[in-house]
C-alpha cells in the first residue's frame, strides 16, 4: 500500500544544551503529592526485573498500564497490531543495539515492561506538576541567543501519514548534575497556537529525567502546545503493546568510532484512527487518535533535528552528527 507524503531519513546525531543545577527538597505537602503521583503511575506488577543501570522494569498486565487512566481512554479497546505497516527497504546493515534490562529477564506474555518511577525522578523536576513534561517547545525559537546551533529537516506545509528515520546509536558526553542534554528524534506535527499537536520519538541523552547520561529510547506527545501531554508514560496516553522494548529504556551498546555500528530504525505511522510506533522489527505500542484534536486527518509537517547550546568551556563538548535523505 503506498502511502502519500511518507518521510524516509537517515540521522546520526550528538547534541549537548547548557548546564543548570537540580535536585531540591519538597515541602511536606509536595511530599504527599509525590507519592501520589508515585502510586499513580507505578501500577502493580506481575514480575519486576532490577537493571544494571539502576533501572527498575515493572512488567504491568497490558490492560493495567498507565494509558488507560486518561479520561479519553477510559473505554479504549487495545489494538494488538495496526491494520498495515509500511513497506520499506534499506541499505543500511548495521548491528541493533539492545536495552540494558534484558541482560536480567524478560517480561512475561500480556505484560508491558514500564520503567518504574522513583522519587528522585520528580525531585529532578521543578515541581511535581510539571514533572514528564516539556518546558519548551520542541521546535528551536528563531531569536536564540548566538551560542545556540540547531539544524532541522523541515518538511513543506502538506499532508503526511508517517515518518521513519535511521538513528546511529552513540552515547554523547553530558553532564549528570546539570541541565544538558543531547537528542535525535522526529517530530510530526498539525495544528497552530495553543492548539498544535504533535507525536516524537527519538534517542535523547537526559539526566535531568532519567539521572544518569545513559541513551535512552524517548517517546512524547501532546495536544495542547505541551501545556499537556508527556514522556513516554510518565502520563496517560501511550499505550505499549510490547513486551520487550521499554520507552525510557537505556541502551547498553552503541557505536564506537572505528569500531562496530549500532543503528535503530524509528517508523512512525498512522493506520485506522492511531498512530503507531515501530523501533527496529518490534511494534512498541500507538499513540490513540483520541488523544487529539487535529492529527486524526494527518500531519501537516514533519521535523527531524538536532539542537546545540555551547557551554564557554568548549573541550566539554562531544558532538557528532551526519544526517541523509534517503
Amino acid at each position: 500500500m503506498g502511502m502519500a507524503g511518507f518521510t524516509i531519513a537517515l540521522m546520526m546525531i550528538g547534541v549537548i544544551i547548557s548546564p543548570c543545577v537540580y535536585g531540591k527538597e519538597f515541602s511536606d505537602h509536595q511530599e504527599i503529592e509525590v507519592e501520589k503521583l508515585l502510586k499513580l503511575l507505578n501500577k502493580p506488577a506481575l514480575k519486576s526485573i532490577k537493571s544494571e543501570d539502576g533501572d527498575i522494569i515493572d512488567c504491568v498486565p497490558i490492560h493495567s498500564q498507565p494509558a488507560f487512566d486518561h479520561p479519553l481512554l477510559k473505554n479504549h479497546t487495545i489494538q494488538m497490531r495496526p491494520s498495515f505497516i509500511p513497506e520499506s527497504t534499506s541499505m543500511y546493515t548495521k548491528t541493533n543495539p539492545t536495552q540494558v534490562w534484558h541482560k536480567n529477564g524478560r517480561c512475561p506474555k500480556n505484560t508491558v515492561p514500564i520503567r518504574r518511577t522513583k522519587k528522585e525522578d520528580i525531585l529532578r523536576s521543578k515541581s511535581h506538576e510539571s514533572f514528564g513534561k516539556k518546558t519548551t517547545s520542541s521546535v528551536p525559537e528563531d531569536n536564540l541567543s548566538n551560542n545556540h546551533e540547531y539544524a532541522i529537516m523541515n518538511s513543506r506545509r502538506g499532508k503526511y501519514f508517517g515518518t521513519k528515520f535511521l538513528v546511529n546509536v552513540w552515547k554523547p558526553e553530558v553532564q549528570v548534575r546539570s541541565n544538558e542534554f543531547s537528542l535525535a528524534q522526529t517530530w510530526l506535527a498539525s495544528g497552530d497556537g495553543a492548539n498544535i499537536n504533535t507525536i516524537e520519538a527519538g534517542l535523547q541523552v537526559y539526566p535531568r529525567i532519567y539521572g544518569d547520561n545513559r541513551t535512552r529510547l524517548f517517546v512524547f506527545w501532546t495536544a495542547d502546545a505541551y501545556k499537556n501531554g508527556c514522556y513516554n508514560t510518565k502520563c496517560p496516553g501511550f499505550v505499549q503493546t510490547s513486551s520487550l522494548i521499554t520507552v525510557g529504556g537505556a541502551y547498553n551498546t552503541v557505536s564506537q568510532y572505528d569500531g562496530v555500528q549500532y543503528e535503530l530504525s524509528v517508523l512512525i505511522w498512522k493506520s485506522g484512527e492511531n498512530w503507531w510506533l515501530r523501533v527496529g522489527e518490534e511494534l512498541v505500542g500507538y499513540w490513540p487518535g483520541a488523544l487529539f484534536t487535529s492529527l486524526g486527518d494527518g500531519a501537516t509537517r514533519v521535523l527531524l533535528y538536532f539542537f546545540e547550546f555551547f557551554q564557554k568551556n568548549e573541550n566539554s563538548l562531544v558532538n557528532y552528527y551526519d544526517i541523509f535523505i534517503l
